[in-house]
């Protein structure tokens, strides 16, 4: 199995490539390092594997004609693209630059798929964003949190798409893109609408990667600010759960080719981001940690829960890694890796 990586330098994108090259899968990753800190991840992995195993490419993918040159030169049995704009922020702030990267680039990706002779599957990280700020679903202040109060599993794929900021709608249509790819010409493509994946090697910062900020900025005593009142909910997905379900879906891709499929820690995974989040982090650090909070961010939800059941009916997976563990475990890395941390 070849494995072609855009964005393989990032954090799902290093974790990804460690996985395949561990298992002896040639992997080859394609990223314009324009992302802090990931040259760090970069040499982690030539760290381990000799250029056999991992080969890397610098390049954009908004350059149809370099990234076609390199999927070409791989011939990769699968490509993974998540090579992206990540922030909401961002995008409001640059909007053709979101577009050109998120839109266009996944649609370079999936030409370059199917201009080879033998078309690669391409599996495509999109985002919760898709949906939008789900105004219309019920929210109920619960104690420390708000939940959903007609959706005790969380929001399934027949969510409707409200394609909210820019972000919401370059990455919508890379979805909209990969998925229909499958219909029209057939490639092997899956869509995973991603939410809060967290895990070693992320180098979250404010506005995005929040568990990650979080974790980093106690362990080296930095300001946190908390947006809204600290009770809205994220289900947190570790790293190596997502790799287990793109690793589920490509053993059965003939089958699931052209579905979409919604990934996040479930409801067993949820947590108000401060209510619930600050004292498993003030456990950890050993002492208060203390925040300061401000307005409530446009189109911020109260509560996004990722509904995996239709991921462990098709594809015989679910979470493993409980949020508390998977935390201790991001702990332990960031604070026995502070260097990587301090020299910003």
């Amino acid at each position: 199995m070849r494995v072609f990586i855009t964005g393989g330098a990032g954090f799902i994108g290093c974790n990804l490539a460690a996985h395949h090259a561990r298992q002896g899968h040639p992997v080859t990753i394609f990223d314009n390092l324009s992302r802090p800190r990931t040259e760090h991840n970069l040499h982690w992995l030539q760290a381990q594997f000799d250029t056999r195993t991992l080969t890397f490419v610098r390049g954009d993918v908004r350059d149809y004609a370099a990234l076609e040159a390199a999927v070409r030169a791989a011939q990769p049995d699968l490509i993974v693209h998540l090579a992206a704009q990540v922030a909401v922020t961002t995008s409001v702030k640059d909007p053709r630059a979101d577009f050109e990267i998120n839109a266009l680039g996944t649609f370079n990706v999936l030409e370059a798929a199917r201009a080879q002779p033998k078309p690669p599957a391409v599996f495509y990280a999109s985002t919760n964003k898709v949906y939008g700020g789900m105004e219309h679903l019920a929210i109920v202040l619960d104690g420390t949190r708000y939940r959903y109060r007609d959706l005790p599993h969380g929001v399934d794929e027949t969510q409707p798409l409200d394609f909210h900021s820019p972000y919401g709608c370059s990455k919508g249509a890379g979805d909209q893109y990969v998925r229909d790819y499958a219909r029209i010409y057939g490639l092997r493509t899956v869509v995973f609408r991603q939410s809060c994946i967290y895990g070693e090697r992320q180098f979250g910062v404010e506005d995005q990667g929040w568990v990650a900020h979080f974790v980093i900025a106690a362990a080296l005593n930095r300001p946190i600010t908390i947006y809204g009142d600290g009770k809205q909910v994220r289900d947190l997905l570790h790293v190596q759960d997502l790799i287990a379900a793109y690793d589920a879906a490509w053993e059965r891709i003939n089958a699931v080719s052209g579905e979409i499929f919604n990934l996040g820690g479930g409801a067993e995974n949820a947590l108000a981001i401060w209510s619930e989040f600050g004292p498993i982090l003030e456990s950890l650090a050993g002492h208060t940690i203390p925040v300061r909070y401000a307005d409530w961010r446009p189109g911020d939800q109260r509560v996004f829960i990722s509904d995996n059941r239709k991921a462990e009916r098709l594809l015989g997976w679910q979470p493993r890694i409980r949020a508390h563990e998977g935390i201790r475990r991001l702990w332990e890395w960031v604070t026995a890796n502070r260097a990587l941390f301090e020299a910003a």
